[in-house]
C-alpha cells in the first residue's frame, strides 16, 4: 500500500494537479466497481470499462468531455439494455446495473465542483450495494480501504493551495474514519435492529442451496461430500463427546421403491412428540445452522424435543426428526440438550412397527435370499451377522461407486461391493426388514472438525451420512452404523482418512498437512476459520435478540456498578468544587477584579471574554463619567495588570490589593 502510494505520489508529481486529482478520482471508482463485476452482465461490465478508460483518456490526453447530444443516447440505450437483461429497471440487480452505469457515465459529464460531490454519493451508495452479494469479513475490510481512498480522493479536491502529499491524504482520511467509528458502533450495537443479518440477505440466500434432501437415492449423499460448504457449527457448553459419538441426527427415511427411500407419511391423527427415555448425562450445545431454504433442523444424537428457535416456531416428529414450521432463510441459532445414552420407543405396539417392515415386491431377490441364511433368532444377532458380512467380505468405501440398476442392493451386495454410506444403510436395512427386524434409514451428518482457537465445531457437507436404526425388543430403537464395519476411520477421523489419496483428485499430501493439528497450514485455517465465525456470530448475526440479551446483560452491569459509580462521580465533585472553592479564596485580586466588572456591567459595560484589563480599561474610557472616575478606572486596571502579569514582591503585593480595595468604590 506504501509502495503504491509513493508510485502514485511521484506521477502526480509529473502531472498539473487536476490530472492527478482526476485520476485519482477515477481509480477510487474502479475500486468501488470492481466487486460487481462478478454479478453484473457481462455487456454492463464491459460497458463500465470502456467508459472508464475513455474518461482517463480524455484526462491523461487534456482532450474535451463528450457532448451531451452524444452522452444522453449512450445512456438511454445502457438503460434499455438493464431493460432487457433484468426485464424490469426495478429491484436489486437491475437498481445496481444502473447505478453502476450511471457511475461511469457521470464521470464522464463532470464539469462543477457539484459534480464531484453527486460522483462521491454515487460511488458512496454503489459501495453499501456490495453488501447485497458478499457479507463476508473480507468484503468488509475491503470496503472499509475503498472508502478510504474515496474519502481521500473527496479530501484531495477541497484543498486550495498546495496538496500534501498522498500518503498524508490517506492518513488524514484514516483519521476521519476512526473519529466517526466510535458513532459508527454505538449505533451498531444500540440502535434498534431489524430482523434478519446485516443488510439483509446475500444473493443466494433464497436460492437452491447444496443440502440434506429428504429422499436418499444411491448418489445423493456422495455428491455432498465434494462440498466444502458449511452446514452447521457447534458449541459444546458441556464437554464435547467423541468424534465417534458426533451424530448430528436429521431426517428418517422408511419408505422404499427399490431404489429411493423417502419419509414415511404421517398418519392422520399420529402423535407428534418423541417417546424418549433419556438415561445419560445432558450434553448442552448450541448449533448456529447456515440458511438452507428447507425446514430441517439438526441437533446431536438425541436432542430432547423442546427447542427455542428464534423467530421461528420449533416441531418434531415421533421420529426423533426436529424442524421449523417455515423454511430457514437466514442463519438460525438454537439451543439444545442432547443426551449419548436413550431409548426412543421401546414400547412401541406391533402396529407401529408394521410400516418399519415393508419392503417392495419383485426387487431384490438375491437379498432376500442372502437374508434367508444370515436370520438368527435373536434380532440383536441378526444384526451381528449383517455388520460381520460387511466386515469381512471384501467391500469397499468410495465416493466414486459404479452405477446399478434395477436390483440396486442385490448388485451392489453381490457385484460391485463398492459404495458409499448410503449404500451400506440401504443395503443394511433391507437386510433387516427381509429378517422381519424393523430398521430405517437416518440421514444427517457425522463427525465435524474441532476448532482449538474458538472452541466450536464445524460440520460441512462434507461430513453428510446415512446410517441405519433397528428396533429391539426393550430397548427401542438403536443406532446401528454399518459403514463403521467398512470404513471405521470414517466415524472414527473423517472422510479424508477414509478414502484414498486418489480418490481426492491426488490431493493427498495437502490434505494430511491441513488435518494435522500441529502443522502450520491447520493453524492458519483455524485462525482464519475462527475469525470468520466470530464475524458471523457477532456482526452478521446480532438480530433483535441478541440485541436485547446484549443490552440487558449490559443494563445489569452497569447496575451492579452504579451506586459505586455514582458514590465515586459525588466525591470527586466534591472534591473538585471544594479545590475551586480553595483557588477563589486564595486569589484575592481575582475576587477585586471580577467586582469591579460587575460594577462596570451595571452601566453597560460588560467585559468580553476575550478582552485583558488593558483592553478593557481603553473601552472603558469612552464611559460618559468624571474625570476622577476615569482615573480611578484606569489606576485599578493598570495595578490588576501588574499583578496578574508582572513579579510583584510579597510584601508590594499585599499593599497593591489594599490599594485596590480603596479604589475599588471610586470605581461605582
Amino acid at each position: 500500500m506504501t509502495g503504491a502510494a509513493d508510485r502514485w505520489q511521484r506521477l502526480a508529481q509529473r502531472l498539473p494537479r487536476d490530472k492527478a486529482d482526476t485520476l485519482l478520482l477515477l481509480g477510487a471508482a474502479v475500486l468501488v466497481l470492481a466487486p460487481h463485476f462478478a454479478h453484473l452482465p457481462l455487456w454492463t461490465s464491459a460497458a463500465v470499462c470502456a467508459t472508464l478508460l475513455w474518461r482517463a483518456a480524455i484526462t491523461w490526453l487534456g482532450k474535451r468531455m463528450p457532448p451531451l447530444w452524444l452522452l444522453l443516447p449512450l445512456s438511454m440505450l445502457a438503460m434499455a439494455g438493464v431493460y432487457h437483461s433484468f426485464h424490469t429497471l426495478l429491484g436489486r440487480d437491475a437498481g445496481v446495473a444502473m447505478l453502476a452505469l450511471l457511475l461511469a457515465f457521470k464521470l464522464l459529464e463532470m464539469h462543477a465542483r457539484r459534480d464531484l460531490f453527486v460522483v462521491i454519493f454515487l460511488s458512496l451508495f454503489l459501495l453499501l450495494t456490495t453488501f447485497f452479494y458478499s457479507q463476508t469479513m473480507l468484503t468488509a475490510l475491503s470496503m472499509l480501504a475503498t472508502l478510504a481512498v474515496l474519502l481521500t480522493a473527496q479530501l484531495t479536491f477541497q484543498y486550495t493551495g498546495q496538496v500534501p502529499p498522498l500518503r498524508r491524504r490517506l492518513r488524514t482520511a484514516g483519521h476521519v474514519m476512526l473519529l466517526a467509528a466510535p458513532l459508527a458502533l454505538l449505533l451498531f450495537v444500540a440502535f434498534p435492529r431489524i430482523q434478519g443479518p446485516l443488510w439483509g440477505l446475500p444473493g443466494d440466500a433464497r436460492a437452491g442451496r447444496s443440502g440434506m434432501s429428504d429422499s436418499m437415492a444411491p448418489g445423493n449423499v456422495s455428491s455432498l461430500a465434494m462440498s466444502d460448504e458449511v452446514a452447521f457449527r457447534v458449541r459444546f457448553l458441556d464437554p464435547r463427546p467423541d468424534q465417534a459419538q458426533l451424530y448430528w441426527r436429521g431426517i428418517v427415511l422408511g419408505d422404499y421403491d427399490g431404489r429411493t427411500w423417502t419419509r414415511v407419511p404421517r398418519r392422520r391423527g399420529a402423535r407428534r412428540d418423541v417417546q424418549l427415555q433419556a438415561r445419560g448425562p445432558a450434553v448442552r450445545h448450541q448449533v448456529t445452522l447456515e440458511p438452507t431454504g428447507k425446514r430441517w433442523l439438526f441437533a446431536l444424537e438425541l436432542t430432547e424435543p423442546d427447542l427455542d428457535l428464534p423467530g421461528y416456531l420449533a416441531a418434531s416428529s415421533e421420529q426423533a426428526e426436529y424442524f421449523a414450521t417455515a423454511p430457514i432463510n437466514e442463519r438460525l441459532r438454537y439451543d439444545a440438550v442432547a443426551h449419548l445414552d436413550y431409548r426412543i420407543e421401546a414400547n412401541a405396539p406391533p402396529p407401529d412397527l408394521a410400516r418399519w417392515l415393508a419392503l417392495p415386491s419383485g426387487f431384490n431377490p438375491r437379498t432376500l435370499a442372502l437374508a434367508a441364511t444370515l436370520r438368527q433368532p435373536q434380532a440383536a444377532d441378526s444384526v451381528r451377522a449383517v455388520l460381520a458380512l460387511f466386515r469381512n467380505a471384501p467391500f469397499f468405501y468410495t465416493l466414486q461407486p459404479p452405477l446399478l440398476g434395477r436390483d440396486a442392493v442385490d448388485q451392489f451386495l453381490f457385484d460391485t461391493r463398492a459404495g458409499f454410506c448410503e449404500h451400506y444403510a440401504g443395503a443394511f436395512v433391507v437386510l433387516m426388514r427381509a429378517m422381519q427386524v424393523p430398521a430405517r434409514v437416518v440421514t444427517g451428518y457425522q463427525g465435524g472438525e474441532y476448532n482449538p482457537v474458538d472452541g466450536y465445531v464445524t460440520v460441512r457437507q462434507s461430513d453428510a451420512h446415512a446410517w441405519a436404526e433397528v428396533w429391539l425388543d426393550g430397548q427401542g430403537w438403536r443406532r446401528v452404523d454399518p459403514t463403521a464395519a467398512v470404513a471405521p476411520e470414517r466415524i472414527a477421523h473423517n472422510l479424508a482418512r477414509a478414502l484414498p489419496q486418489n480418490t481426492l483428485f491426488g490431493l493427498g499430501p495437502l490434505l494430511a498437512l491441513q488435518n494435522d493439528p500441529t502443522s502450520w497450514l491447520a493453524r492458519l485455517r483455524f485462525s482464519m476459520a475462527a475469525m470468520n465465525n466470530a464475524w458471523n456470530q457477532w456482526v452478521l448475526d446480532y438480530n433483535p435478540d441478541r440485541q436485547r440479551s446484549f443490552l440487558e446483560e449490559l443494563s445489569a452491569a452497569l447496575f451492579q456498578w452504579r451506586s459505586m459509580a455514582g458514590l465515586a462521580l459525588a466525591t470527586a465533585l466534591a472534591l473538585l468544587l471544594r479545590q475551586r472553592g480553595r483557588q477563589r479564596r486564595a486569589d484575592p485580586l481575582e475576587r477585586l477584579y471580577q467586582a469591579f466588572c460587575r460594577q462596570q456591567a451595571r452601566h453597560g459595560y460588560v467585559r468580553r471574554p476575550d478582552e485583558g484589563p488593558m483592553a478593557y480599561a481603553a473601552r472603558l474610557r469612552g464611559m460618559p463619567a468624571s474625570k476622577e472616575k476615569h482615573a480611578a478606572m484606569d489606576e485599578f486596571l493598570t495595578m490588576v495588570s501588574a499583578l496578574r502579569y508582572g513579579r510583584a514582591h510579597p510584601a508590594t503585593h499585599a499593599a497593591s490589593l489594599k490599594t485596590l480595595h480603596t479604589l475599588l468604590p471610586q470605581c461605582r
